[in-house]
């Protein structure tokens, strides 16, 4: 039986920002959290575009930063910077499979068919900081090349104390049902990743060797599934819960940001309500926020 501190909230990029994180902390206050991923080019150039390159993760719990990028010697600075900010553990992203990062910046889910530079990688962020080092990675590349063993090998060699597997290859990118293999004999414990979203699911990788899960999707629109996983219910509520997500992100981004950008949440949290689809419509035209909170209290009954 994995226990709450087993059970991962996965980095989501253009989801899991610390608005979000604020919420899911709230229903699971002891599930590890790991950021978007951050340019490590980025981070160390301070680029004041990107406002999580200056979050302080010193009253967030157990959450670690996730840094990508293809230089060894950058990625080992910007872990200094997010140890300094207060994260728990580095992981360095070895499995985003998008082209701006798998193909034209030589990052995320290239670092699967280089595995020199990888180990290079992982060898000066584990020796930069003094907090544990973990990777995420996928399969392989494609179906050819399923070598996700190999790297953790290579992971272990390096020093790296814990790696986290999605059940797809790069080429697969989300699409098709994840596989994950026994992962029984790995030198280092293993989390699975990948359609997980129940404790049948959670059970099922716990008998395939895997030491944790990692939820990712399927916090969409239910930052509680954490705890619900691990027992918890659902809350009577919602509407209350999606207000104080949209207060979070104003809180963070400033108004004009964070209307838009929240719209696709409230998306998330009406899904499969009755006349979801009108209120997302209504919601994609709205950028004051005052007007955004009467929908959302009208749509939940709150007025």
């Amino acid at each position: 039986m994995l226990y709450e501190n087993q059970i991962f909230a996965a980095p989501l990029a253009g989801i899991t920002d610390r608005p979000f994180r604020r919420i899911v902390r709230e229903f699971s206050p002891c599930a590890p959290m790991v950021t978007e991923m951050i340019s490590c080019h980025s981070l160390v150039g301070a680029h004041k575009n990107c406002l999580r390159n200056f979050d302080d993760y010193s009253d967030e719990g157990a959450v670690g930063a996730q840094i990508f990028g293809a230089d060894a010697d950058l990625m080992a600075d910007a872990a200094r910077i997010l140890q300094d900010s207060g994260a728990r553990w580095i992981d360095i992203n070895m499995g985003c499979p998008v082209p701006k990062v798998a193909t034209r910046a030589n990052a995320g889910a290239h670092l699967m068919r280089d595995h020199k530079l990888a180990g290079r990688i992982m060898k000066s962020v584990v020796g930069a900081v003094q907090i544990p080092v973990s990777i995420k990675t996928r399969l392989g590349w494609d179906d050819a090349h399923r070598d996700w063993r190999d790297l953790i090998d290579i992971a272990a060699d390096s020093g790296v104390k814990f790696a986290t597997l999605h059940g797809r290859t790069r080429a697969q990118l989300y699409l098709g049902p994840a596989v994950l293999p026994d992962v029984s004999d790995a030198p280092i414990p293993i989390v699975a990743n990948g359609d997980i979203k129940t404790a049948e699911d959670v059970k099922r990788v716990e008998e395939l060797g895997y030491s944790g899960a990692m939820v990712g999707r399927g916090m969409l629109g239910a930052p509680w599934i954490l705890s619900q996983i691990c027992g918890g219910m659902r809350p009577e509520n919602v509407g209350e819960i999606v207000l104080r997500h949209l207060e979070y992100a104003i809180e963070y981004y400033g108004e004009k940001t964070a209307v838009p950008m929240f719209r696709k949440h409230a998306a998330w949290y009406s899904a499969g309500m009755p006349n979801s689809s009108e209120f997302r419509i209504k919601v994609n035209q709205i950028a004051d926020a005052d007007v955004l909170k009467v929908a959302i209290r009208d749509f939940w009954g709150m007025i």
